[in-house]
């Protein structure tokens, strides 16, 4: 996408300014520039007035560009009842800038989750994934429960994701192998406590992963693991064991509760 020169944006955008909140102007200013995509762009993430922001919206051809439609909607000026109007014309990258921009209302973040949570199964994988990079907390989860490890991946690398919402989400009966075995591997998340004792207390957690938890746990958590049932054999028995040598040697290991 060609740049536009500073100059030109800056005297359009001082006509607009002069022109105010005149629906009108703002209209005829759209007739007698013609501005093309780039110029047009470049003008909506200026404080341009709210009267223009419309008139973008409902003035074709612009009107029929989901690109600017975007740029209206990011535009912290543009009402909340155009925007949440217009979300359902963008596109999902441009529905996730929306749903993570904090200047933008609060509903109308909302609803643009709302959106993205509608669109997340037609979404591609490369798109699924670039989502789990940039997705708010209120999307998370749904692709954490998503069934391809490059998926979750993202969703572990973004700076959005709490540790009590990835716990909720390896708790889950339908918590998929994925998860597991990313959680596990991750070098952001695999040396959390909670982390090992939740992968210790998954059931679906592959067993050599599972295992390869237990001497990190507290004197606490090994019985608790030892006493759950529906937990594999060997991970109860391991758990029992671990504890016994624990309890045996007393709290010098740093191994009693804490």
């Amino acid at each position: 996408m060609r740049s536009v020169g500073p100059e030109k944006g800056d005297v359009l955008f001082a006509e607009l300014l002069r022109a105010g909140e005149s629906a009108q102007k703002a209209r005829e200013f759209l007739s007698r520039q013609q501005p093309d995509t780039v110029l047009l762009l470049a003008l909506l993430r200026r404080a341009v007035p709210v009267r223009f922001l419309e008139a973008v919206a409902a003035t074709p051809p612009w009107s029929s560009d989901a690109r600017l439609l975007a740029g209206v909607a990011l535009n912290p000026r543009a009402p909340a009842s155009l925007v949440l109007r217009l979300l359902p014309s963008l596109f999902w990258r441009d529905l996730a800038e929306v749903a993570r921009n904090p200047r933008l209302a609060g509903p109308v973040r909302v609803r643009a989750e709302s959106l993205l949570k509608e669109r997340l199964p037609d979404l591609r994988l490369g798109e699924k994934i670039a989502l789990g990079k940039l997705a708010t907390t209120a999307l998370l989860p749904l692709l954490l429960a998503e069934s391809e490890p490059k998926v979750v991946r993202a969703c572990l690398i973004n700076s959005r994701l709490r540790e009590e919402d990835l716990l909720t989400a390896m708790r889950l009966d339908t918590a998929p192998r994925a998860l597991l075995e990313e959680a596990a591997d991750s070098s952001r998340w695999s040396e959390r406590y909670g982390v090992k004792l939740a992968l210790v207390l998954q059931p679906k957690t592959p067993l050599p992963i599972a295992l390869g938890q237990i001497s990190s746990l507290i004197l606490r958590d090994l019985a608790r693991v030892a006493a759950t049932e529906g937990l594999p054999l060997l991970v109860q028995a391991a758990a029992a064991r671990v504890a016994a040598v624990a309890a045996a040697e007393g709290p010098t290991l740093g191994r009693s509760d804490r």
